[in-house]
């Protein structure tokens, strides 16, 4: 059964409604809108199909009632989770079952030593979690920011240091599974294999079957042997046959690589490996990747922890990257070729040990830049970063409108310079000029990437790629090698399975698949298949929108990220929607297009945060917040931009005007100032009007101004603090941030003024962020002139007292040409820590810490201004313990979009809310006045800015004297 529109069409048939009432008896929560299944229809993969449902099931029993229901109405089902997959093993026209909602769980076992996790949990959060541990978990992709235990397991990952020697299969402790027949397996049960044999007799009896046939056969002993020396994840892994006995163990690591085809991973249970935690990391490079391909062996025998190669293509994009390392950006690049390698040991003698060692190693090398490991963290995070972001950068730089195509092979590490070069021959003889080159070169494992048109009405970069194909496969096994490494089967490669094990091996595994899932309802066409051309199907092809949409592979890295993720859309899906609805209009599919669009209001354009946080995990830094605030400010009306204008023209009267409601709605019984809010909103639209909640604190009191000819810095404090007053009773620090600051600068001697129209001015995000552009242009103007004027030309620095309010500032005067550069914005928080900070210290000012303990929220801003370690260095000052939540997210609240819409607030906060209350501290802090009002809201704790907390610490004028 098969209603989905192909690639290049846009006739979206509508999910039947009895199957729909179906599925929602089943699981719950189902997803039948254009909109559901069109975002849900793109994953990182170049395959387009898109689903006639979406569903999300809450537990192990929904999903087994699920199988059930699909099984009946002869659907079959595909899991989806971080969408991170290259090859295809995502993607459906029938059924797809979205586990990261409810499938999110870790849970730290034995001091670290395991892990419980979901298969929605994100790898980046499950070793967040072992860290305080000094434990990780063994397989560590590229995509960790993004990519999934369901994932990981799925394809059996692995990355650049694990190789076959950490990854799931060898490192999972155990598993729950629920079978296609609804049975749930838990494998961490003593009596696992006796009860598989009672639910499942002949699932159980054919595996004991295989594991003997294949046994007693040393032919297929040996050739299994030979497939699993290298990173394999083509087809099934039969090593389980010979790896293990007990029939539900065999399952289980069946399970590890099967890509959804076998059952639903509802847990799986990993052993951890510890962490070095002392480590080098260097950049060796080459004249060409001959030479580098060279000295694999030597470098191998080096037991370095990594050596991940880059070609002269990848190496030129990388320079695209300002935070690219020195080392790339200022690289003449010809024919080089690096090598990223590591050193990672348990104590620091150990690490000069190695590094010691290999110098001679280094000398024998043709480098052509000498060779320098750093063990600087931040110097090294920059090398990461740029190779865990290579791909997607690459792909992202790939022409308008075609489509990358990553393959990921493994050859005998002795074969792989020899490989390169039979691939780059390939290259050329199909056209492929911009082909690229990575990967984890001591496994012999490398990905190479080629870019296609794939166009609806040509089949010439079909066939082109078909051939390509054919001819790389060949290429690959002739050397010994396998054709899928560490990304999965998926549609990609299922056509050769066959040809890379051989007839025999791929009929146990068509038994396996048989025995497992007899009614073929898991991911078919995936992993196993008898169409010769199935890799050549469904392609996805690119209609050229705008400049973010354009650049965007898909990947989505943005996703966990987002903090409307949970709510409505990620990043990655108000871009894809974008595509469908250009594909609708060019296809003139009207009714599409309009239903996209409307759907896409709330979906994407109002409830999106416009926070930035996507760009800060964007490979390519698309900043999908730009894309919104365009669309923000197409749809904006005459009036509404007079109305904004005229309230930049007169702020200090708007901002005060604004506080006077909010002290009368605090003096009102609630229910008045609710009522009328709602009623408001009911009349003029969520969007125009903010809901009153108890929450919110009085108005504030009206920005004074600071006149001091001999000032050292210039004072911008935020109008927030004009909006939104102190909560009465607020314990510690109950100040508001613009006392604060003024304090600590007076104690620390430093003198402030601030602009002479200072009540009339304001940093510009909220007509920036709504896209109210005739308001923004105002408030620029008139901001950049009275800065100009008050920071003497440039002279003094600018300190804004609001991490919002501060990236701002910066936005704004950026816009003013030449003299732009000249105003030097500060963060508070930065300049406390830098400056305030050692004054007091060396004029005795600070107290010990006065509280036990301190939780933080770091904000979007704060994150992406770079603030966050000056931010704990100001809060280790005033609590003798800090604690910054693994959950941390952007609150979401925006200004007054949490006023707005709240629903996404209580969204993005949930899980860091649990957190927090667990942690029970005695304060709570931030950097922003409005995050401090999402996150009192989320959480009952009221938030206060960290400079509130740090002018606390602050010695009074008695206890000096006393000290004297």
């Amino acid at each position: 059964m098969s209603r989905s529109r192909p690639s290049g069409s846009t006739t979206l048939p509508e999910t039947p409604a009895d199957l729909v009432d179906v599925l929602r008896n089943a699981a719950g929560e189902v997803g039948v809108r254009a909109t559901d299944r069109l975002a849900a229809a793109h994953d990182a993969s170049h395959y387009l199909l898109t689903p006639q449902a979406v569903v999300r099931p809450s537990s192990n029993a929904e999903m087994a009632q699920l199988f059930v229901a699909a099984h009946r109405e002869g659907m079959a089902v595909t899991f989806r989770s971080g969408g991170t997959s290259l090859s295809g093993q995502a993607v459906t026209d029938q059924l797809l079952v979205d586990v990261r909602r409810h499938f999110g769980a870790i849970e730290v076992l034995d001091d670290g030593a395991r892990v419980r996790c979901g298969p929605g949990a994100v790898l980046r959060q499950v070793n967040a979690r072992l860290l305080r541990y000094g434990r990780k978990l063994g397989p560590d992709p590229a995509s960790e920011i993004a990519c999934t235990i369901g994932g990981v397991v799925a394809n059996n990952s692995s990355g650049m240091a694990c190789g076959i020697e950490t990854n799931t299969y060898q490192t999972l402790d155990s598993s729950v599974l629920v079978l296609p027949s609804g049975t749930v397996v838990d494998t961490a049960s003593s009596q696992a294999d006796a009860h598989l044999a009672r639910d499942e007799p002949e699932l159980h009896a054919g595996l004991a079957a295989l594991r003997d046939q294949l046994r007693s056969d040393p032919r297929c002993v040996e050739r299994i042997q030979q497939l699993h020396s290298l990173k394999n994840t083509m087809g099934y892994g039969l090593n389980s046959f010979l790896d293990h006995t007990e029939p539900v163990r065999i399952l289980e690591h069946l399970v590890i690589g099967s890509e959804g085809t076998l059952a639903f991973l509802g847990e799986a249970t990993y052993r951890t490996v510890p962490i070095r935690p002392h480590v080098a990391t260097g950049l060796l490079i080459y004249p060409d990747l001959a030479s580098a391909t060279a000295s694999l062996p030597d470098l191998v025998s080096a037991k370095l922890a990594t050596v991940e190669l880059m070609d002269a293509t990848s190496l030129r994009v990388s320079q695209r990257d300002p935070k690219s390392p020195d080392v790339i950006r200022e690289l003449s690049v010809e024919n080089h070729c690096a090598l990223l390698v590591e050193f990672q040991e348990s104590d620091a003698q150990a690490l000069q040990d190695r590094i010691d060692s290999a110098a001679p190693m280094w000398d024998a090398l043709p480098l052509t830049v000498p060779a320098q490991l750093t063990t600087d963290a931040e110097d090294r995070a920059a090398f990461w970063r740029t190779r865990k972001g290579l791909f997607a950068a690459v792909a992202g730089n790939r022409p308008p409108g075609t489509t990358a195509l990553l393959e990921d092979i493994a050859v005998p590490v002795e074969l792989l310079g020899e490989t390169c070069e039979a691939l780059s021959q390939l290259f050329a003889a199909h056209n492929y000029r911009d082909a690229v080159i990575f990967g984890h070169a001591k496994d012999g494992n490398i990905h190479f990437m080629v870019t296609e048109s794939f166009t609806d009405d040509s089949q010439d970069g079909v066939e082109r790629y078909a051939q390509f194909t054919e001819e790389m496969v060949e290429c690959v096994l002739a050397r010994g090698g396998t054709l899928k490494a560490e990304h999965g089967t998926g549609r990609i490669m299922a056509p050769f399975v066959r040809r890379q094990v051989g007839d025999e091996l791929y009929a146990v595994m068509q038994q396996i698949k048989a025995l497992a899932d007899p009614q073929q309802i898991l991911n078919p066409g995936v992993l196993l298949t008898e169409d010769p051309r199935a890799h050549l199907k469904h392609l996805k092809t690119s209609p050229v929108v705008e400049e973010e949409v354009d650049r965007c592979v898909e990947c989505g890295y943005c996703e966990p990220v987002c903090p409307s993720r949970q709510l409505t859309l990620t990043p990655r899906e108000r871009i894809v929607l974008r595509r469908e609805i250009a594909r609708a209009e060019n296809a003139g599919d009207t009714a599409l297009a309009h239903a996209l669009r409307d759907e896409y209001d709330y979906d994407s354009v109002q409830t999106c945060a416009v926070d930035g946080m996507c760009e800060t995990a964007c490979p390519v830094f698309i900043n999908t917040g730009d894309l919104v605030r365009r669309l923000r400010a197409e749809t904006r009306s005459g009036v509404e931009e007079k109305l904004w204008k005229g309230a930049a023209m007169g702020w200090d009267a708007a901002s005060q005007a604004g506080a006077l409601a909010l002290t009368v709605a605090d003096r009102l019984p609630p229910v008045v100032p609710r009522t009328g809010s709602d009623m408001a909103r009911r009349v003029l639209g969520s969007e125009a009007v903010p809901r009153w909640s108890t929450d919110l604190p009085a108005g504030g009191r009206r920005r004074a101004v600071v006149r001091d000819a001999q000032a050292e810095v210039v004072w911008f404090p935020s109008c927030t603090q004009t909006l939104f007053g102190t909560e009465s009773g607020g314990g510690v620090g109950a100040t508001g941030v613009g006392e604060a600051f003024q304090k600590l600068c007076a104690a620390a001697g430093v003198r402030v003024r601030t602009p002479e129209s200072m009540p009339s001015l304001c940093c510009g995000t909220p007509w920036k962020s709504k896209g109210l552009n005739a308001g923004y242009d105002h408030m620029g103007r008139k901001v950049f002139h009275a800065l100009w004027e008050a920071s003497e030309g440039g002279r003094l620095p600018v300190i804004s007292d609001a991490s919002s309010c501060t990236e701002g500032l910066e936005a704004l005067v950026s816009g003013f040409g030449e003299h732009a550069s000249a105003i030097e914005v500060v963060d508070a928080v930065t300049f406390a820590a830098r400056r305030l900070l050692p004054d007091l210290r060396r004029l005795d000012m600070l107290q010990a810490p006065g509280l036990a303990s301190l939780t933080l929220h770091p904000t979007c801003s704060s994150t992406r201004l770079g603030l966050n370690s000056a931010f704990e260095a100001l809060a280790e000052v005033v609590a003798e313990e800090v604690h910054v939540p693994v959950e941390w997210d952007c609150c979401a609240y925006a200004g007054d979009r949490g006023m707005l819409h709240p629903e996404l607030t209580a969204s993005a906060t949930k899980a860091e809310a649990a957190e927090v209350q667990s942690l029970g501290s005695d304060a709570h802090a931030s950097t922003n006045r409005t995050c401090e009002l999402g996150m009192t809201r989320a959480t009952g704790a009221q938030y206060r800015h960290i400079l509130e907390l740090l002018s606390s610490a602050v010695r009074s004028e008695s206890d000096l004297e006393c000290i004297q």
